[in-house]
């Protein structure tokens, strides 16, 4: 059955066909369900979205239908988020991930860093009740509303990392992306504006106010786009950095600085 599953997958031009056959009977709980999964999987629905999950940090993330499927590439966000991150004397460290989709971020720092308090927000509510079910675990909060008007002002100036994967496609490069994205996943969590960089602008410009003295702004970009992100982010009283990894993902970093 596996098999034949997979040269089904394949013909439709799903490149890890036998591993994705695999997850699929593992996941079908009848037979007519997995004909079901199948068929949808073949017809372009991505397949975190067609078993109702994703894997990412090691985690089974739940995603639900046009909520956006989290990129093993945000893993290196994660990392330096975890690898920046501080708790001040009796007290956990404040995380907020901001344009959370399915709060795949937020989740995953959590996971690896233990006791946090964790909030999150998205301006679209398919993925508020997403992330809800995945943050609900760590006894984190999820806001619906755009950027910071999500957030509660009880965060102001608390705030000790700030992840905020703000769509960074440019505007007429959405339709060169895979179906997979453009057509199942929310316009909104794609679309950065004329030079992609519109919601981080917005988001820049006001992390200061949110971030505790010494706290982090971590955006995932392009390296094209790196230089502009960090100048915004200059603009809006941060110290920056950039990393990037071997596979050409781009996290800029910025700092509020420390007074004196």
């Amino acid at each position: 059955m596996t098999t034949e599953l997979a040269a089904r997958l394949r013909t439709a031009g799903c490149v890890f066909a036998e591993q994705e056959a695999s997850l699929l009977q593992a996941a079908a709980p009848t037979p007519d369900a997995l004909e079901s999964m199948v068929r949808r999987r073949v017809d372009g629905v991505p397949l975190e979205h067609v078993l109702g999950w994703a894997e990412f940090a090691g985690l089974h993330i739940d995603v639900d239908p046009g909520v956006f499927v989290p990129r093993r590439r945000s893993e290196l966000l994660v990392h330096e988020a975890t690898r920046l991150a501080r708790a001040g004397p009796g007290r956990a460290a404040v995380v907020v991930d901001l344009c959370c989709g399915s709060g795949a971020l937020g989740v995953a720092v959590a996971a690896a860093l233990g006791e946090i308090d964790l909030h999150a927000a998205d301006v679209d509510p398919v993925a508020v009740r997403c992330a809800r079910r995945n943050v609900a675990a760590y006894s984190g909060q999820v806001y619906e509303g755009d950027l910071f008007a999500a957030l509660p002002a009880t965060l102001l100036g608390r705030v000790d990392l700030l992840l905020a994967n703000v769509p960074y496609v440019p505007s007429a490069e959405i339709a060169l992306m895979p179906p997979e994205a453009r057509v199942h996943e929310a316009l909104v969590a794609l679309d950065g504006g004329a030079d992609g960089l519109d919601v981080l602008r917005r988001a820049a410009a006001e992390a200061g106010r949110w971030l505790a003295t010494g706290g982090h702004l971590l955006v995932e970009t392009s390296r094209q786009q790196a230089s502009h992100a960090a100048d915004l982010m200059a603009r809006g009283g941060l110290a920056t950095r950039v990393t990037s990894d071997d596979d050409g993902t781009t996290v800029v970093v910025g700092t509020r600085r420390r007074r004196g």
